[in-house]
């Protein structure tokens, strides 16, 4: 009986390292577990939709695969709410065991989300929240970014202020932390190079009552203004500002998303307002015409800077996925194949900086019938600085 019990367990044993071997890489039927946790119901459920949407597109174009495997997807409505980020993005890592986590748009629920991919080693695509710290002291070798830090459209938009000889800047924003942290990389690039910022203002969110800001800067009389503001609250600030008459006497500029997405609710005050962002409209390269060409035949309407960053997440994953050879579960490998890529995009091609960042050319824009065209490139392959990042 000793004996039988004996053997029996060391063939449990052997049995069971062989499942463990098995276990560590992929069989090459099983389909790859992608975990999206998004915003699709209120205030940000349409970038939650684009960025889903230019996921899968770029997915159809290999064929319903990345690195040669199938994508079986799982979803989670993350509600843009903080609160529920931790509990939310567990059900996608210890539940569903996705092997890529993919999310999201607001900043406080993907910093939880980054907390949670660190301490169970699950790898995360941001691709949209500009928070710093992503990609500054939250950094780590499984967190990737596909969009843009905080700070840099508007550092652009410093250097570019400054280049056009305005001197002195009234900023305003929403009092909370990607409204500051814009202002603050705006703030480091003009006063480097020899501006000044008179005032400072701002107000809690999403609070829209602008008018006693507006009196102040009208008698400030400063050179020009910057803002952080997006959405609704960006289109009534739009056109409250043109209503007070300062649009005619103190020029407006901000980071690009004052003007995404909702120019028809600015309407013709939002016309010569000049951002800065990542993408824009009418970019001179290849993949651009094609890839808008594809996203309005799929989905029936014009893809925006949300769609990109969607779309260049998906990239990013495939790049790392045929480094390893389509096996998820080296996951190492494919960390490396992300690092080292070199991704194609619609935006013009960029590469990734050691803490994970897009490298990429800023551009400026210009508000013209209806569309962020794009007037010139206002910073050339711009790395953030990744201040706080040990890695």
């Amino acid at each position: 009986m000793g004996h039988t019990l004996k053997g029996a367990f060391k063939l449990g044993i052997g049995m069971a390292l062989v499942a463990a071997s098995i276990g560590t890489s992929q069989a090459a039927d099983d389909k790859i577990k992608v975990g999206f946790m998004l915003p699709y119901t209120g205030t940000y459920a349409s970038l939650g939709n684009a960025i889903t949407n230019g996921f899968k597109q770029f997915v159809a174009e290999q064929g319903g695969k990345l690195g040669g495997r199938e994508i079986e997807y799982y979803t989670v409505d993350d509600e843009s709410d903080p609160a529920k980020a931790t509990e939310n993005a567990n059900k996608l890592v210890k539940r569903d065991k996705v092997d890529l986590l993919v999310g999201t748009v607001h900043s406080g629920v993907a910093l939880a989300m980054a907390k949670v991919a660190r301490e169970n080693k699950t790898l995360l695509i941001v691709p949209n929240a500009g928070a710093d710290e992503i990609t500054g002291p939250l950094c780590a070798p499984n967190v990737f970014r596909s969009s843009f830090s905080a700070w840099q459209p508007s550092y652009a938009m410093g250097q570019l202020m400054a280049q056009k000889g305005l001197k002195k800047v009234v900023t305003l924003t929403w009092k909370y932390s990607f409204g500051q942290q814009s202002v603050d990389g705006f703030k480091e690039a003009f006063e480097k190079s020899g501006g000044k910022v008179v005032k400072d203002m701002t107000l809690p969110f999403p609070n829209v009552e602008f008018q006693p800001f507006l009196t102040e800067i009208a008698a400030l009389k400063p050179d020009a203004v910057f803002v952080f503001f997006a959405g609704a609250g960006a289109a009534k600030f739009v056109k409250d500002y043109a209503a007070a008459g300062l649009n005619r006497s103190v020029p407006l500029y901000g980071p690009g998303f004052l003007t995404d997405g909702n120019l028809d609710a600015m309407g013709e005050a939002g016309k010569g307002l000049q951002t800065t962002l990542h993408y824009a409209d009418g970019l001179d390269n290849k993949k651009d015409p094609a890839f808008r060409l594809g996203y309005a035949k799929t989905y029936k309407m014009q893809p925006d800077v949300y769609a990109v960053q969607g779309y260049d997440a998906a990239q990013l994953y495939n790049a790392g996925l045929k480094a390893a050879g389509g096996d998820a579960g080296k996951q190492a490998e494919v960390i490396k194949g992300m690092e080292s890529a070199r991704i194609d995009s619609p935006r013009g091609a960029f590469t990734l900086s050691k803490a994970h960042n897009p490298v990429q050319d800023i551009y400026l824009r210009e508000v013209q019938g209806g569309q962020n065209k794009v007037i010139s490139v206002a910073a050339k392959g711009l790395a953030d600085p990744a201040r706080g990042c040990r890695m």
